[in-house]
């Protein structure tokens, strides 16, 4: 099983993100932005452009859990994919909207009851997890929550299953 080991240096994109690169296996390396995030951004999240219906209390509080996880592309979670590092790939949406289409090896423990059944799905606290909802958010509150209960390789794949449909990436 791999196991994400950040790599130095850390980098600093335009927008004042911090970027760090991970190492998934020996042949695997990835780059994510890490904690903390500033917000607003000059350069929006493309989840930040899909939230037209959101109110703003909602977004802030999504604001403020993106600055305590680290998140991944859509891109990125593909390629770990593809690569065949191992990692769980959960689904935090609704299972309706699990049943209709989702990434495939995903796996769903919806945010309604993830930190409930996540002890029994993966009881490992230092497995890596990558969590992906509709666009961003609901993954990324998930990921605090998931931190706070101790698992410390949890990432919040940024643009969701939208975004992977958008890159035309395989759905089941």
């Amino acid at each position: 099983m791999a196991i994400f080991a950040a790599t130095t240096p850390e980098k600093t994109n335009r927008s004042g993100d911090t970027l760090v690169h991970y190492q998934c296996s020996p042949r695997r390396d990835i780059l994510c932005r890490s904690r903390p995030r500033q917000f607003p951004s000059h350069f929006p999240l493309k989840s930040e452009l899909m939230a037209k219906d959101h109110s703003g209390r909602f977004l802030g509080i999504v604001n403020q859990a993106r600055q305590q996880i680290t998140e991944c592309s859509v891109q990125d979670a593909a390629n770990r994919q593809t690569a065949g590092d191992t990692f769980h790939l959960v689904d935090v949406r609704e299972e309706s909207e699990f049943a209709a289409s989702h990434v495939p090896d995903a796996i769903h423990l919806g945010k309604g009851v993830i930190e409930r059944d996540i002890e029994k799905t993966i009881p490992d606290l230092a497995a890596p997890i990558v969590l992906y909802c509709g666009g961003g958010y609901r993954s990324a509150l998930a990921a605090v929550n998931l931190q706070l209960m101790g698992y410390t390789n949890v990432i919040s794949m940024d643009g969701g299953f939208t975004g992977w449909k958008n890159a035309n990436l395989p759905t089941t």
